[in-house]
């Protein structure tokens, strides 16, 4: 059985590789009924599935990867429209900033807090938080200084030493040699992380950043990097010149209202309101103002948020129309369920295009969310969610269902059984051909 590590590794190479690029979100961990509930459905789900042979070329590698993270990425848009303690969809509070270039926010406080009670806040930001770089010699990527031979090296890391043993073989090169290391510290998980850069004459480096910025170690280092106690051949250091702090890591400063603060992280909370992440410095002398929008532009702002994270779930599996004929089902479910609330959506500025995709008129929008019964006229709104989630939920649970497969036989009907495996057959698929 394959361990945690191995398949953790495999999962990341094919979401780098395939998958949307984009965050984990808050909405990404989850109770233990939730895990229950996941588990029952797989029960339920593999109790009728017949028994099939799976395409397993890199294209449908490609579409099950990027159909799974995609409706992943939907139903984290969905989950974001709600407060977390409230059930009412599209309730979500929306949080204005002055420039989200500086300063951008988010509001996490409860559904039941007065609005009237939600301080503004005004942030200066005069440095940013950043991590620790050692950035070693730029090589010939060809060509290899260092004698065949076992070699290691020590990190200090986390308040803990790691020693990292590695081989270095009759036509190795820099490259080749440097590439291992990458591999090796990052997939480590000891607090850093590594890259080979490139240069414009095409010299290799090996790049070493801590995983996270600010100073949490002792002094004004969060790792530090030496073979001079090591247990193999020494020299790799200094040959690489990985033992030298390039760039220092550092907390951000500035100020919230007037009053001076510093702290880890770029990413952080205030007061238990609002979730902020600063991402540039301000100009001398100015400040980022921050509050919360009025009912009427949370409602458009979430409705908005919606149909993107909609339009980009329907463009997706668009893109692979020609390639995976089988995407053309989850296009017709995807339509189906558009058909049963378009006049009503029509009626409130949200029009279906062609392409299945949602053009919104803003304008009809918030002339409907400014009117006595705008909550009532958002109801089609809420149930096409409702379902759009409903949806999102089975492709995520088996995007195997849209690819290209044969069925092998049929389960006889009412005297199902569960068959375990079946739900293997993506992450299977996914790790023999890494192997």
């Amino acid at each position: 059985m394959a361990d945690n590590t191995a398949i953790s590794t495999v999962y990341n190479h094919f979401l780098t590789t395939y998958a949307p690029k984009g965050t984990n979100t808050k909405y990404d961990t989850h109770k233990k009924s939730e895990l229950r509930g996941l588990y029952n459905s797989i029960v339920k789900m593999n109790k009728e599935a017949p028994l099939f042979l799976l395409d397993t070329s890199p294209a449908t590698q490609e579409f099950a990867v990027g159909l799974k993270e995609n409706a992943r990425s939907l139903k984290n848009v969905i989950s974001s429209l709600s407060m977390d303690d409230s059930d009412n969809m599209l309730d979500q509070k929306a949080v204005a900033s002055s420039d989200e270039s500086i300063v951008d926010a988010s509001f996490i406080g409860g559904a039941d807090v007065d609005p009237e009670s939600i301080p503004s806040l005004d942030i200066s930001v005069h440095q940013l938080a950043g991590e620790q770089e050692n950035r070693g010699k730029f090589l010939d990527p060809d060509s290899m200084g260092l004698d065949p031979g076992t070699y290691s090296f020590d990190i200090h890391s986390r308040d803990m030493d790691y020693e990292f043993q590695f081989n270095i073989s009759e036509g190795d090169t820099n490259k080749l040699v440097e590439e291992k290391l990458a591999r090796l510290i990052t997939r480590s998980n000891i607090g850093v992380n590594a890259t080979v850069l490139t240069d414009d004459e095409g010299r290799v480096a090996l790049s070493i950043k801590s995983d996270e910025t600010g100073v949490r170690g002792k002094g004004d280092t969060n790792f530090d990097i030496s073979d001079n106690n090591t247990h193999k051949t020494a020299g790799t250091v200094e040959y690489f010149g990985i033992g030298d702090v390039t760039t220092y890591p550092q907390n951000s400063q500035f100020t919230l209202n007037g009053e001076e603060r510093t702290t880890f992280s770029n990413h952080f909370s205030i007061e238990r309101m609002y979730d902020i992440n600063l991402k540039g410095i301000s100009e001398e002398g100015t400040s980022v103002n921050v509050g919360l929008k009025t009912d009427v532009e949370s409602v458009t702002e979430n409705i908005n948020n919606l149909v993107n994270g909609y339009n980009s779930f329907i463009n997706s599996i668009n893109s692979y129309s020609e390639s995976q004929p089988y995407s053309k089902k989850l296009i017709g479910e995807m339509n189906k369920v558009a058909r049963l609330y378009s006049s009503e959506l029509e009626s409130i500025g949200l029009s279906f295009m062609g392409d299945g995709t949602i053009s919104v008129d803003n304008n009809l929008l918030t002339q409907t969310a400014r009117e006595d019964d705008a909550m009532e006229q958002f109801l089609p709104i809420k149930k096409f969610t409702e379902n759009v989630l409903s949806r999102a939920n089975k492709v995520a649970l088996d995007p195997m269902e849209y690819t290209q497969k044969t069925v092998v036989a049929y389960k006889n009907p009412g005297h199902g059984y569960a068959t375990p495996y079946v739900t293997s057959n993506y992450s299977g698929m996914m790790f023999s051909s890494y192997c």
